[in-house]
């Protein structure tokens, strides 16, 4: 149950992560990629089991 939680939490993240502002673009994509990495490392863990 926390884990799907968690990772909808993520995925609405990732989606604003997204560097669209005119400020947040010399961030590059590093917010979006670290987001993205814990998502995917989340993921894995709930299929694994672990969550």
């Amino acid at each position: 149950m926390f884990g799907n939680i968690l990772i909808g939490l993520l995925i609405i993240a990732l989606f604003f992560a997204i560097p669209a502002w005119p400020y947040s673009t010399k961030w590059g994509y590093y917010p979006i990629g670290i987001i993205g990495s814990v998502l995917v490392l989340m993921l894995i863990f709930s299929l694994i089991g672990l969550i």
